[in-house]
């Protein structure tokens, strides 16, 4: 818990807005989802290479013609977490992502013991992914509109 004001420069989270259309969105919205930024910066390849307009400080629309896109680039990261048969191998692939070396040295500072509990770990990336994914196909299912937008 954080007692205390803070300022936007502090806010460190995106959010996975489905509520918009083609134009518009409905900021915070109780529909939306939320993942700290340090995670998703292990992921953000996937969006940047389903849309080109991909921009972390600008909301980033994936329409029908992006979220197809998105979804196979996502499965395709999957495949690549499922792969991962040691604690070097996941280090390893961690270290490859953007971030992925700032994400390695949080996690330390957070947790001295990780590189013992990486299969918790890998776990936990499995199931963002995971979810990830479910997002995009309830878009795809329901002809919706993912925002992302960056705090």
């Amino acid at each position: 818990m954080r007692l205390g004001f803070f300022g936007l420069e502090e806010l460190n989270f995106i959010e996975f807005n489905i509520t918009g259309d083609d134009l518009n969105y409905q900021r915070l919205h109780e529909e939306s989802y939320y993942l700290e930024s340090e995670v998703f910066n292990l992921f953000v390849s996937c969006f940047e290479k389903s849309n080109d307009l991909y921009e972390y400080f600008e909301p980033t629309k994936y329409n029908a013609r992006k979220i197809v896109v998105l979804r196979n680039e996502l499965s395709a990261f999957s495949e690549s977490l499922n792969n991962i048969k040691t604690g070097d191998g996941f280090k390893n692939f961690i270290d490859n992502q953007l971030w992925g070396k700032t994400f390695i040295s949080i996690l330390a500072k957070e947790d001295a013991n990780w590189f013992e509990q990486w299969e918790s770990y890998l776990s936990d990336f499995k199931d963002v992914n995971h979810k990830m994914i479910s997002i995009v196909e309830r878009c795809i299912d329901e002809s919706r509109i993912l925002w992302l937008i960056g705090y």
